[in-house]
């Protein structure tokens, strides 16, 4: 658990200490150390708010090993993997230990006991308790099992594992993990082939891992953690490729921390040394609390705590004769000085409790009593929260007023002797407040720490526990545990003031030995998990005569003691006597099974490398296969092997460190010269700006910030130089400029013969802005995230970063890495890049030499020879033919089937039309399906910002994210306006018939961004009626759904799940067909993931799009890794890049999309989405990718799917009638003929149901759009459309895969947007054709992207190849949607009725409704005796051009703009 928010405090006072990276960004490391508890905790029990939740054994395990699996492939050490997990821990820990588990199973029994009284039904599994996460539980035994088989499989069948040594340090072998991990450490660094110069990375989630790093003093030492969201919402974790890690450099921390006291590097009396200055920080870090001791009273982090403890220590370190810490041992006479310095923070804090103390008395005439000191009650933070009326009415209990009384008298005896001494010069009311805080001291002592009376002898013993507990913390980080049995035997610190006189006392611990398992067990855990311990000890936790049973109590209370949160507050339970608890079990161990009596046994860990000597079969535990052969041995070694002896030690940096060596992806801040300084910036490292001050490093310019333009571009063009300071990467510089001039290289081979090297182009105009931007850009990102000033910019130097390395072949014979560029320049300052890097390692060793090397015989490729084996893996025959260049391969090609374009379940609706569906406003919509905070409580005037709120929004679109929720929410693309499917229409309908009141009051105000408690549950105040709706909430599906970028281009499940059934068949048809092939192919043509380092891919031409069929080509790491290499599926996703708040600018330009992959068979790595209950997607990015339907160009192939035929449209109207704009949905739709022949008469009922196609609702209103044009160009755009090909109408397919349609069946329709729209011709009854417009009309604004041709190069669609029909003699007039649907015969009424505004039906098509009453009247069609079938649609034909009927003279009419447009929304 660490320290509470020291992780994220530290990160926001240094901002470039927290780097977010992508897998392929992580720099290489030589060691790698997993703390593994965190794993296994978030793999078995990852929604602890869920009684429902339920998991098996066998899906734990894989999740753990899977997720072992992808940590390794991600950070891929050259020499050691180190898994570590918690064995029985020193005594100091099981306190707090204890305490935690208490707390979760009384959360756990809560949320049960909660859940069956509103009636829902639990499973009735048993949950899975995570107490067990404990060592000595048959859980952890059989885990230890699994994994020792889960390591022996992978050296013995996994190449990446075979040259590691893997060290597993199981429950057995005593110690918490992350201390065995710096046992090791220390063991290494005492060993004389240590090479000091070793890369570390701990991957842990525990903040104190920063100080155990820095405790190590390696110079290459990084810590690896998973994205932090702070918050209360989170979401599911996806693919290794995906996922962000923080990557925190502690060399850099080292430089940061020498800035942070750099003022006092000249005031010392002795030598200045960064190093033992960071003992000194680490010894701070101890005074705000970690597991093994509690902080100091007033000593919060949230209260800038740390820079109190940093200008204390730089104001006392000068007057001192050397350092606090030494290397781990506390110099006493030093830290007294310091804290007597510290202890004024004690007084300052008083002032405030002195005041409230004062205004007690002015109100009510007399001090407070025990009762109404609530600052010393748990769970209470305020000092006085009484009723003075009620103070003066009620007389205060005798014996507790006695008390004080008896506490006064006590202080006076105490102060007699001290007064003319201490306080002769002071005056009344200073002698007051020392009278009071000395008093109010006590006080805190006998309500927290339960003395009746304070006496100096309890102060002093307070003093000494403390410093011995400082102590004892120092030697656990340096040296390893000083004691197995002590710990400190109290809940809360004493006041800083009173730690005091200690100078000369002697600390000695006695070493002692660890607990047995069970001991721990009966030690920490609560009597509802005594199932976990073994049956004879169950009646000491639960019988009323067992002697210890009082240490298991079933009620207790907790205090927060000036925290906030819940998990921090004490848990206040009885403290667990040794001698009592050892003899109360001795009885019972006669009773115990050999298995359990060898559960309670410590045990060594073991080591294990890779020999070649097959070693036999290994019988596989539960679940998993036995392994053939097992080429892994195994060699046990004890906790005591590793011992160093305090003589051996090796403290501080090790003297043969190589200072000036800089690994690729370890920053660092030398090389520049710069001043830093602390300011309240607002500097944005994580998704919120910071509150606190952070460093902020000002770059000082010198003569070369400002030099002439063309000697820039002489000494930098073309050449590779280090930007990005402090995390330096190499990228090549293709530009440089400044406000005036912009000069571009020019590569010496094209054609420049006059030896030039760069071309000169003036910065003017649109340049000119560009310019100013991408400065603003570079200054406002260096300094809001980086926390960088870099003052006045005035040249730019633009270069493209490195990416990564690829091998190629040179001669035929020998293999070089040849650097790979990103496409997108970014801009950088020119004052922050640096032409040379001494020190600096330029590119990785390289691992192959030859050819032979890179592809040996049997080896896996994948080919990219353009045709039917584009993508194809491939077996390595051999690689002898070095003269011809080429390489003998037999490759098993199997046909791909063709993915077809589905058609959608339902349309999004606009904002209007779904809170219609749902019966509530716009705006209510807008607020309930975003969030909706809830303060608890009653109503009050405080901030809100720091009071407990909890969220009843359904959380389906984010705006400040720029997210969208898929299968719920769509952004438009037009009107940038939100979308809402059926499934959200259907949840909000839901939510507001199980919650029907809390929707009554949020309607009242739906534009309030807080609300209160007892403004929506006014009678209901404190009976968890927020925290009902929150667990309603999390039970529905939307809680599941995958976020995604704004702008994705993604297939809704329905659509999935059709695809999926159609490629099914497809493949069963296609089994059988595959055949063996030998190539003799070129080297350029065979891809190995191995040969591409970083993100370097295949190839850039093949881009994903929707439908393409695509290969998994990634290596050992990320997907290949989790088994996926070479699996097929086909892409049902075009993800956006997240805007990420990286420390790189060039990582935002150059972001790419991942794709999300639906496998053609399920996968164990891949995870499910809805409609499919096995796990079959992934999600991978470009480089991991190649794309068959691009290599083999099945984009130009005729897809023959049989058309599918839409049902009727959707009905809104509640009273039954369909509207035009019913299933309008901008951002997606087809276009549709304007004009149908239609030989029936057209049914327009519709019927609620399955999924329903969309009707001509976009095109109607695009029509009412349009102005009308004149005959001329109306037949010159008719005829040219049909003389041309038209592109294909659904949007997701585009050019590439032409949807056929039989001339005798209707067009498959699609309610997706096409971006190649062709604006249809009007209808004629809405235009009237023999108009001629007096002259051309101004441009209007497009809605929609420029229209795109038809590639020449595909051949047409097949309804384009047939002649068009003639055009018809009498088109019938098409019923407006808001028309009867069956003609009576009737004419149409044209009295004042019909002048209604309908809000379903914009205002030009009702004004044009009447108009064409109003021609029509008197002529009415006769109606048909029987509502006939509905006509099956004809294909899209070409479309009609408008007839030339009568010469009678024209009219004018007057252009028309729409007014209400369907898609202003919001």
């Amino acid at each position: 658990m660490g320290v509470p928010k020291f992780f994220r405090y530290t990160s926001e006072r240094y901002p470039c200490l927290n780097e977010l990276v992508k897998q392929y960004q992580i720099p290489d490391f030589d060691n790698m150390y997993l703390d593994m508890n965190g794993i296994i905790h978030n793999c078995s029990h990852p929604d602890d708010s869920n009684p429902h939740f339920r998991i098996t054994e066998e899906k734990i395990f894989k999740d753990i090993f899977h997720y072992i699996s992808i940590l390794f492939q991600i950070i891929r050490p050259k020499k050691l993997f180190f898994m570590a997990i918690d064995g029985v821990a020193p005594r100091a820990k099981m306190n707090q230990q204890r305490g935690r588990r208490f707390r979760s199973a009384r959360e756990a029994e809560s949320l049960e006991e909660n859940a069956k009284a509103k009636g829902e039904v639990l499973p009735t599994e048993k949950r899975f308790d995570s107490n067990c996460i404990t060592p000595g539980t048959v859980f952890m035994a059989r885990l230890h099992e699994q994994l020792k088989y889960f390591v022996k499989d992978k050296i013995s069948t996994d190449p990446l594992w075979s040259d590691v040594k893997v060290v597993l340090s199981g429950h057995e072998t005593p110690g918490e993990g992350e201390h065995k991990i710096m046992d090791y450490i220390r063991w290494s660094r005492s060993q004389p082939d240590y090479n000091p110069n070793t890369r570390h990375c701990l991957y842990g989630l525990d903040a104190d891992l920063i100080m155990l790093g820095m405790c190590t003093h390696e110079p290459h030492f990084a810590l690896l953690r998973e994205e932090v969201k702070f918050g209360r919402t989170t979401q599911r974790s996806t693919s290794p490729e995906e996922t962000n890690f923080y990557l925190l450099h502690l060399s850099l921390l080292r430089e940061y921390l020498e800035q942070e006291f750099i003022s006092i590097k000249d005031k010392l009396p002795f030598e200045y040394d960064i190093e033992k200055i960071v003992d000194d920080w680490v010894l701070m870090g101890f005074l705000v609390g970690n597991d093994f001791i509690p902080h100091l009273p007033n000593m919060h982090i949230s209260n800038d705590a740390l820079p109190l403890l940093y200008s204390t220590y730089m104001t006392v370190l000068p007057t001192l004769n050397g350092y606090i810490n030494e290397a781990g041992d506390l110099h006493l006479e030093r830290f007294e000085i310091f804290m007597q310095e510290l202890a004024k923070i004690d007084k300052e804090k008083f002032q405030d409790t002195y005041a409230d103390l004062k205004y007690f008395e002015a109100k009510t005439g007399r001090r407070p009593n025990a009762m109404e000191r609530k600052e010393y009650k748990p769970n209470n933070d305020e000092t006085f929260n009484v009723n003075v009326e009620d103070i003066k009415a009620n007389k205060p209990d005798d014996e507790l007023q006695a008390l004080i009384n008896a506490t006064q008298d006590m202080l006076m005896d105490d102060m007699d002797g001290n007064l003319d001494s201490d306080y002769e010069e002071t005056s009344d009311e200073e002698a007051n407040i020392e009278m009071e805080f000395i008093l109010h001291k006590k006080d805190y002592y006998m309500n927290k720490l339960d003395y009746s009376k304070v006496t100096d002898e309890v102060l002093a013993d307070q003093a000494e526990g403390y410093v011995r507990a400082i102590q004892w913390n120092l030697f656990y980080y340096y040296k390893g545990c000083p004691s197995w049995c002590w710990y400190y035997p109290h809940h809360y610190a004493p006041y800083i003031s009173d730690i005091k006189g200690f100078k000369d006392l002697k600390i000695e611990f006695e070493l002692g030995e660890p607990f047995k398992p069970f001991e721990q067990l009966l030690a920490v855990l609560p009597a509802a998990s005594k199932h976990l311990l073994p049956s004879p000890f169950h009646d000491l936790m639960t019988d009323e005569d067992s002697p210890i049973v009082h240490y298991y109590p079933v009620l207790f209370e907790t205090d927060l003691n000036g925290k906030k949160n819940s998990w921090e507050a004490v848990v206040l339970i009885p403290f667990i006597d040794e001698t009592n608890l050892l003899s109360a079990m001795a009885p019972c161990y006669q009773r115990l099974t050999e298995e359990e009596l060898k559960r309670n046994t410590h045990g060594p860990m073991l080591v294990y490398t890779r020999t070649t000597e097959n070693l036999g079969p290994i019988i596989a535990p539960d679940y998993f296969s036995p392994i053939a052969e097992n080429h892994a041995k195994e060699i046990a070694v004890w906790r005591t092997e590793l011992d160093v002896p305090a003589s051996e030690l090796k403290r501080g940096m090790l003297p043969n460190v190589d200072r000036e060596l800089l690994y690729p992806g370890f920053p660092t801040m030398r090389h520049l010269k710069y001043k830093t300084s602390l300011k309240k910036c607002k500097v944005k490292v994580f998704d919120q700006p910071s509150r606190n001050e952070s460093m902020i490093v000002e770059i000082i310019p010198t003569e070369t910030t400002d030099p002439l333009l063309e000697d820039a571009a002489r000494k930098l063009l073309g050449k590779i130089i280090w930007v990005g300071w402090p995390h330096l990467t190499q990228a090549k510089v293709i530009s440089v400029s400044n406000e005036k001039l912009r000069l571009h290289h020019i590569d010496k081979q094209n054609n420049n013969l006059d030896g030039v090297s760069f071309s000169t182009e003036p910065n003017v105009g649109n340049l000119h802005k560009q310019w100013i931007s991408e400065r603003s850009t570079i200054i406002e990102h260096n300094m809001n995230r980086l926390g960088i000033e870099l003052g006045e910019v005035k040249v730019i130097v633009h270069a493209l970063n490195l990416k990564g390395y690829k091998y190629v072949v040179e001669d035929n014979v020998s293999m070089a890495l040849e650097e790979q560029w990103c496409t997108v320049s970014c801009g950088y300052a020119l004052q922050a890049t640096l032409a040379t890097l001494p020190g600096a390692q330029q590119r990785p060793p390289a691992r192959y030499l030859t050819p032979q090397q890179a592809y040996p015989p049997g080896d896996q490729v994948f080919l990219l020879t353009q045709g039917q084996y584009y993508g194809c893996l491939a077996t390595v025959v051999s690689a002898d033919t070095q003269r011809s260049g080429r390489i003998k391969v037999c490759v098993r090609e199997r046909p791909e089937p063709r993915p077809r374009a589905q058609p959608a379940a339902c349309a999004y609706r606009a904002a209007h039309h779904a809170a219609a569906a749902c019966g509530i406003s716009t705006q209510m919509l807008s607020r309930i399906t975003g969030t909706v905070l809830v303060v608890l409580g009653e109503r009050n005037d405080l901030p809100t910002e720091g009071q407990s709120k909890v969220n009843v929004g359904l959380n389906l679109k984010f705006n400040k994210k720029n997210q969208e929720v898929s299968g719920y929410t769509r952004r438009c693309k037009l009107s940038n306006s939100w979308l809402y499917s059926e499934r959200c229409v259907s949840l909000v309908k839901n939510y507001a018939q199980q919650f029907p009141d809390l929707f009554d009051k949020l309607a009242y105000s739906p534009s309030c961004d807080v609300y209160f408690e007892s403004d929506l549950w006014p009678q209901e105040v404190g009976k968890d009626k927020p925290q009902d709706v929150v667990q309603w909430l999390k039970s529905q599906s939307h809680c599941a759904a995958a976020r995604r970028e704004c702008g994705s281009d993604a297939l809704e499940p329905e659509e999935m799940r059709a695809l999926c059934d159609d490629l099914q068949r497809q493949l069963q048809l296609l089994e059988g067909q595959e055949k063996n092939v030998t190539l003799h192919v070129k080297w350029n043509l065979l891809y190995k993931p191995e040969l591409q380092l970083g993100s370097a891919g295949a190839e850039a031409a093949g881009a994903c799009r929707l439908y393409d069929r695509v290969v998994c080509a990634a290596g050992a790491g990320g997907a290949g890794g989790a088994g996926l290499a070479g699996a097929r599926g086909t892409v049902t996703a075009v993800l956006r890049a997240a805007a990420h708040n990286t420390v790189r600018l060039a990582d935002r330009l150059n972001a790419q999309p991942a794709y999300q992959v639906m496998l053609d068979e399920p996968c164990a790595a891949a995870h499910t989405e809805d409609l499919f209950p096995e796990p079959r997607f992934y999600r991978m990015l470009p480089h991991n990718l190649l794309n068959i339907s691009y290599g083999r160009k099945l984009r130009e192939a005729v897809s023959e799917t049989e058309p599918f035929n839409y049902g009727p449209p959707t009905v809104l109207r509640r009273d039954g009638q369909n509207s035009a704009f019913a299933s309008y949905s901008p951002p997606r739709e087809l276009k549709t003929p304007v004009a149908e022949t239609r030989t029936n008469a057209t049914n327009n009922n519709v019927t609620n149901g399955p999924p329903q196609p969309q009707d001509n609702a976009t095109n109607l209103l695009r029509s009412l759009l349009k102005i009308s044009e004149s005959e001329a160009e109306a037949s010159k755009k008719n005829h040219k459309i049909q003389n041309h090909q038209e592109p294909n109408s659904s949007w997701r397919i585009k050019n590439d895969y032409p949807a056929t349609s039989s001339p005798n069946k209707p067009q498959q329709q699609n309610w997706r947007k096409d971006y190649s729209y062709n604006r249809p011709q009007p209808y004629k009854e809405w235009t009237n054709s023999t108009y001629k417009p007096a002259g051309a009309l101004p441009p209007f604004p497009s809605f929609v992207p420029p229209e795109c041709v038809f590639p020449a190069h595909l051949p047409p669609p097949a309804w384009t190849q047939a002649p068009p029909p003639p055009p018809p003699q009498d088109i019938k007039t098409i019923p407006l949607p808001s028309q009867s649907i069956v003609n009576t015969g009737v004419p149409p009424s044209t009295n004042s009725a019909d002048k209604l505004s309908n809000p379903f039906v914009p205002l030009q098509v009702q004004t044009c409704q009447r108009s064409r009453r109003a021609d029509t009247a008197g002529s009415a069609r006769p109606a048909p005796s029987a509502p006939p079938a509905r006509a099956p649609a004809p294909p899209p034909a070409a479309l009609i051009p408008q007839q030339q009927t009568t010469s009678r003279p024209q009219r004018k009419k007057k252009p028309r703009i729409a007014a209400n447009l369907p898609f202003q929304m919001d």
